[in-house]
């Protein structure tokens, strides 16, 4: 499992992902750079322009990677899903554990999952973490964050925990971001498919709190009985990816879809999407879910893909190193062992290319 950073010639970019499969170097000197970077079409054809990007590895032999994100010095912080946070450094020569890690449950799809970085953190060290917890053979998803000092975790504070329990151990969702003071945190459907248009659970919601974990006044659902004031915005299937707009300041979400049926949604305050009712994926196997891919009062994707490319992990790339680029949306895809680079036309998408494809690994995360 290999984590790399990718870098145009003579120009070193902070772009990072995790990619998850299974690789020849054993560890102890970092793995020889991958070069050069292949960008194609979706379909796998040739795009006319030389990226000329390199990829390097920084840490290989990591165990099951979910999150990742940047410290101020350039290393990164690197979730292990069985519990392990690690710290590399940006020159892939010196990994540290973290210790102070909170006690997580690694059961099925779920462990240690999200970790971000507070955007003040050389003020505050704070940093946060999404993952699993365990209770009476049930489990949900948790968020807390803690002070990074010397590669430990202190004054770790619990910020929220997904009510209700169940006993399935899917669907967990965990994505995490910070933006203007707000934590935003992504929960699946958790198997429970028809609680996501549900107020009264927390499960196939994306969430908003204060960064200190508070319920802010303007959420939409504040003061209404029975809804959970958590809420941002409901109907998802598995939300495991969540970034800012950089232009527009808008939050956008990938959705890890069924058979079929992957999403990017751009969130509106109280939104209300389709999941289970409308989608464009079908069960695993074959079989309708749901009435069919529209219904009057349910947001739609801005983009959806079918088939499935697992969408996972996204970030946006708004940087002149590769000027090719332009400003771009970066979805990190499991199903189909790649990244999706989709340009921005306005507050849309245009143009989808391929990045990493000739590598056969999933893509679990990226950042930029």
């Amino acid at each position: 499992m290999y984590l790399p950073a990718f870098a145009p010639a003579a120009l070193r970019v902070a772009l990072a992902a995790l990619l998850l499969g299974s690789c020849a170097h054993g560890g102890g000197e970092p793995a020889t750079a991958i070069v050069p970077l292949l960008e194609t079409a979706p379909g796998g054809g040739p795009v006319n322009r030389d990226s000329g990007i390199t990829v390097r590895t920084l840490a290989d032999d990591l165990r099951e990677p979910w999150g990742l994100d940047f410290l101020p010095d350039g290393s990164l912080l690197v979730t292990e899903k069985a519990g392990t946070l690690l710290r590399v450094d940006s020159a892939g020569t010196r990994r540290a554990h973290i210790i102070g890690v909170p006690p997580v449950a690694d059961a099925g799809q779920g462990g240690l999952m999200d970790v971000v970085v507070h955007p003040a953190f050389a003020d505050n060290h704070w940093i946060y973490l999404s993952y699993t917890v365990a209770e009476a053979g049930a489990y949900s998803t948790r968020v807390s964050r803690a002070r990074l000092v010397d590669d430990e975790l202190r004054e770790l504070e619990v910020l929220f925990t997904a009510s209700p329990w169940y006993r399935e151990r899917r669907h967990f969702g965990s994505r995490l971001l910070l933006d203007d003071s707000h934590l935003y945190i992504t929960v699946g459907d958790r198997g429970n498919r028809n609680r996501a248009q549900s107020l009264e659970t927390h499960n196939g919601k994306v969430l908003r709190l204060t960064e200190g974990g508070g319920v802010p006044a303007d959420n939409p659902f504040v003061g209404r009985a029975g809804a959970r004031p958590e809420i941002w915005s409901y109907g998802h299937r598995n939300p495991q990816g969540i970034a800012r707009h950089p232009l527009d300041g808008s939050i956008w979400v990938s959705e890890h879809g069924p058979q079929g049926g992957d999403e990017i949604n751009v969130l509106v305050r109280g939104a209300k999407y389709g999941w289970p009712v409308v989608t464009y994926g079908e069960e695993y196997g074959g079989g309708r879910i749901g009435e069919g891919t529209h219904r009057e009062g349910m947001n739609q994707p801005l983009r959806y893909w079918t088939p499935s490319i697992g969408s996972s992990g996204i970030a946006f790339y708004t940087g002149d190193a590769y000027p090719a680029w332009g400003h771009s949306l970066l979805v990190a895809g499991l199903r189909q062992p790649r990244i999706s680079r989709l340009a921005l036309a306005g507050s849309g998408m245009g143009e989808e290319t391929v990045l990493l494809g000739d590598l056969d690994l999933r893509v679990r995360d990226v950042q930029v």
